[in-house]
């Protein structure tokens, strides 16, 4: 952990001559570091709380009650990221303004919402599980930020009673530091970098706070990669510094984009604190989440980045699951991991948090049986009701 750093100034004064010169009169305060997350309510999503329905209904048909109860439980209180992955997909924003205003007056609460921006040309340059609609061979990126980026941030800054974290483009920048030896990657990296960097420079607003995507402490982890995956971000939000953000004519003043911090572990399995470290993280610093944050921050301080982390905790591996890092696709057996809270016992998280809503597939692989990805898969997801973390039914 790295212990957050304080400027205390003392003023002693043994003996005040006349001729003396006047002290200084004090500046401004410098701005208060707050985690977005304190104080505030974890978004709980309607949309994917009622998919849940159906696993109540499996475990009441089977006679089994507990789990039937803990389905109702988490329907009830355990806040999912609303991700928007397509053009198509942009009404799940108002959906969700919607359902968090009717949730702060029902409440009486401040809610944060959750959000994940995925829509980059050539997505998914490595795997292709989840490639997405737009083509940078067919105008990809002047598409993405006219009918994706653009109503995106208009979206979000036409509700400034909400605050929202953003997660920005799972897995993009982690393909440009690891497989660029990979043809299709090399040739997405300045689409890639363009394209986050808008979307920077076009969520500007004090209620929305910026989650670039660190990948994971098992891909970003290693110790060669910790300072490559620094620049990598540093550069991009360079970048971002200079582009105008939506509606503004010309290039405007000098600015400095802000990101908040960066998220871990988006759709993978790794533990926030491991109980059994795994065989194939031997050679590994970072070697559950926690580790990886503390072990990435230095690196980000060094190139003028904020070390803020939230880590997804919405699926997490079971001590044996896996017999190697690189298993990502539905991975068995896998619980729901532990609630979302800002109590992580790590000064560079703001929060743990569940970013893939559990259930969605990830693609025709790993467990058996699975549908293609981000299709509901009911059997996966009593599986995760049953290796629950406990604090899920607290």
């Amino acid at each position: 952990m790295r212990p957050v750093a304080s400027l205390v100034t003392a003023l002693s004064a043994a003996s005040v001559v006349a001729a003396a010169p006047p002290l200084p009169v004090p500046g401004p305060a410098p701005p208060k570091d707050v985690n977005p997350f304190q104080g505030k309510t974890h978004f709980v999503d309607p949309a994917w709380t009622a998919k849940l329905d159906q696993t109540y209904a499996a475990f009441k048909q089977q006679g089994d009650k507990v789990n039937a109860e803990r389905v109702r439980k988490i329907q009830k209180s355990m806040s999912t990221f609303v991700w928007v992955s397509r053009m198509s997909e942009l009404s799940n924003i108002d959906n969700a303004i919607k359902a968090a205003r009717q949730a702060r007056l029902r409440t009486g609460k401040k809610q944060i919402v959750g959000l994940v921006l995925y829509n980059l040309p050539d997505r998914d340059c490595s795997a292709g599980e989840s490639a997405g609609e737009l083509k940078s061979s067919e105008k990809g990126l002047e598409r993405y930020k006219k009918e994706f980026l653009k109503p995106y941030a208009e979206k979000v800054a036409a509700a400034p009673d909400l605050d929202f974290a953003i997660v920005l483009e799972p897995d993009s920048l982690g393909n440009l530091v690891t497989n660029m030896g990979i043809e299709f990657c090399a040739q997405a990296a300045p689409v890639y970098r363009e394209g986050i960097a808008n979307a920077i420079a076009s969520l500007q607003f004090p209620h929305v706070h910026l989650y670039m995507d660190a990948a994971h402490g098992g891909w970003l982890g290693w110790n060669d990669n910790l300072p490559l995956a620094a620049k990598e971000f540093a550069t991009v939000v360079s970048l971002s510094n200079n582009i105008t953000a939506f509606g503004a004519k010309g290039p405007g003043p000098k600015k400095t984009n802000k990101i908040r911090g960066f998220a871990t572990n988006v759709s993978n399995y790794n533990p926030f604190n491991a109980l059994v470290r795994e065989n194939y993280t031997e050679w590994s610093n970072s070697w559950d989440e926690s580790h990886y944050a503390s072990s990435l921050a230095p690196f980000l301080e060094a190139e003028g980045l904020p070390a803020h982390f939230i880590v997804d905790q919405g699926r997490v591996h079971l001590p044996g699951a896996r017999k190697e890092w690189g298993e990502w696709c539905n991975v068995a057996p896998a619980g729901f991991g532990p609630a979302p809270t800002t109590t992580t016992n790590n000064t560079v998280v703001d929060s743990l948090v569940w970013i893939k809503p559990g259930g969605e597939s990830d693609g025709q692989c790993g467990f058996p049986g699975a549908p293609r990805a981000g299709a509901w898969h009911d059997e996966y997801v009593q599986m995760l009701v049953q290796n629950a973390d406990p604090s899920v039914y607290a």
